[in-house]
């Protein structure tokens, strides 16, 4: 199937630019229970999350570093407004999902990102999410302190 004269060639999907009628580039993000709608257009920099600035949602400097840090890489920090809405989880998880959102749609904006930002995992959804409780235990594993009387 698909030798020196099998009929059809097989090639890497070729990434288009996608953006809606106002010209932004829109993208999901998620991570452990948080859900981010990320929208990025070409601007002046202004991080807007859930109607107020990056600096009042995530107070923490970690936080704003990990939000920043697909703008970094691709060395476009400055150049995109970026306007999103998170639910969902904790602080820690709607920043990741916002990262992740930020990373989807830049590749939708340009997608010759695409590799860079690949390469350091920022397109990928961190799966990994919180164990459910099991029944004869405190939490997911810690069972009851045992006494022998």
């Amino acid at each position: 199937m698909g030798g020196q004269d099998g009929g059809y060639e097989e090639s890497a999907p070729v990434h288009v630019q996608k953006l809606d009628q106002y010209g932004r580039a829109y993208a999901t993000g998620k991570r452990k229970d948080a859900v981010a709608r990320v929208w990025v257009k070409p601007g002046s920099g202004k991080i807007v999350v859930c109607g107020k600035t990056m600096e009042e949602y995530f107070a923490r400097p970690v936080l704003q570093m990990v939000i920043r840090q697909p703008l970094l890489i691709t060395q476009r920090e400055g150049q995109f407004d970026i306007m999103c809405t998170v639910s969902g989880g904790g602080l820690s998880g709607q920043a990741g999902a916002v990262r992740h959102g930020i990373s989807k749609a830049l590749t939708h904006y340009e997608p010759g990102l695409r590799p860079m930002l690949k390469r350091v995992g920022f397109l990928t959804r961190d799966s990994r999410v919180v164990e459910r409780k099991k029944y004869g235990r405190r939490k997911a594993r810690r069972s009851f302190q045992f006494s022998k009387r």
